[in-house]
């Protein structure tokens, strides 16, 4: 299937029915007077996060949905049925906006939620409501209200924990799929990886982790260049990066030199992305004797002055592949518990406000 992460669609809610203007005429009552109904509401529009998606690409062949009007309101006070909802199926992590204005109505996280983003119009008022002690036979009414019309533009933002990047052939399509059960597509050759892959990697029995594969980025990545801002935005969502450096790269370029310049691209399209926590990786370990990967791996540790993590590993070979697995799901499990922690203390410190 096509990986499409963008998609502009126009969503039209219902309109509200028209009221009545009805009169109450039976066998046997002397008096009438006004009974009509209201009409009933329009629809709403909604968007349904769903697990199951991973792409906008239907969108590419539907582009307008309208929910349904409701409908008039009828004699003996008789309301009109209101429209019914739709629901639009959009994947996890599918952020929301207005198109003209790019104002952000909302972003769709998690499985079943609800993002509102076409409120039907509401249904007319009939002439009972009308009636009075000066207008016992009211011929007003009301029409139904018009439902929201939005042109929206949705961007899927991968949801992972860990995210991979590098320079074309670093080998992040090969350790995703070493350390999980994602089956991207691996060859020999730059931009093997046209869109981002996600794999579960499992720690043990209940412990889990997504870690995503995003295409190889060049120099000016940031402005566009190659596969470009297409596919950075996706580390924005992750929690750690994993910078993968080929230690013996066939072109000219020093592994210090590769790390510098992918951590200017970072910066350049989010200084966000500069400040998140990334760890390096030096990868294809097994085409080295092992002392000469450890000699280069510690001579650019030292030109860079990192003082962060650090691993050397071979996918093919798995070495070093369950000591950088185990690592990270550490890392992540001390990440959530901070996050708690902030969470627990911002809901107290709110809680003292009030």
């Amino acid at each position: 299937m096509k990986f499409v992460d963008e998609a502009s669609i126009r969503v039209t809610a219902g309109k509200g029915g028209d009221g009545s203007a009805s009169f109450r005429r039976e066998k046997y009552i002397q008096y009438g007077g006004p009974d009509g109904g209201d009409g009933g509401g329009g629809g709403s529009v909604f968007l349904e996060g769903d697990s199951g998606l991973n792409t906008l690409v239907d969108f590419r062949h539907r582009r307008f949905y309208k929910a349904q009007n409701g409908v008039q309101g009828k004699g003996q006070e008789k309301y009109g049925k209101k429209g019914e909802d739709i629901y639009i199926r959009v994947p996890l992590g599918t952020v929301v906006s207005e198109e003209e204005s790019g104002t952000t109505l909302g972003d769709v996280t998690e499985d079943g939620q609800h993002l509102l983003v076409a409120r039907g119009g509401r249904g007319g008022l009939g002439n009972v409501h009308f009636k009075s002690s000066t207008n016992r036979a009211p011929r007003k009414f009301t029409p139904g209200q018009a439902g929201e019309e939005i042109q929206l533009h949705l961007e899927m933002k991968v949801l992972a924990d860990i995210g991979l990047l590098g320079f074309p052939n670093a080998g992040k399509s090969t350790l995703i799929s070493t350390v999980s059960a994602a089956r991207p597509k691996v060859a020999d050759y730059p931009f093997t990886t046209l869109y981002p892959n996600l794999g579960v990697v499992r720690i043990g029995f209940d412990s889990s982790f997504v870690i995503a594969d995003v295409p190889g980025l060049i120099e000016g990545a940031a402005e566009g260049a190659g596969l470009g801002v297409q596919f950075l935005k996706h580390l924005q969502r992750t929690r750690l990066l994993l910078h993968l450096v080929d230690i013996a790269p066939l072109d000219e370029m020093p592994p210090a030199d590769a790390v510098r310049k992918l951590e200017q691209e970072l910066i350049n399209f989010d200084g966000s992305l500069g400040d998140k926590p990334r760890w390096i990786v030096f990868t294809k370990t097994d085409v080295l004797e092992q002392s000469e990967a450890e000699e280069i791996a510690d001579r650019v540790i030292r030109e860079l002055s990192w003082t962060d993590p650090w691993f050397m590993i071979s996918s093919v070979t798995r070495n070093g592949t369950d000591r950088l697995v185990q690592s990270v799901g550490r890392a992540l499990d001390e990440m959530k518990e901070q996050e708690l922690e902030q969470q627990k203390e911002w809901s107290l410190e709110k809680g003292d406000e009030v």
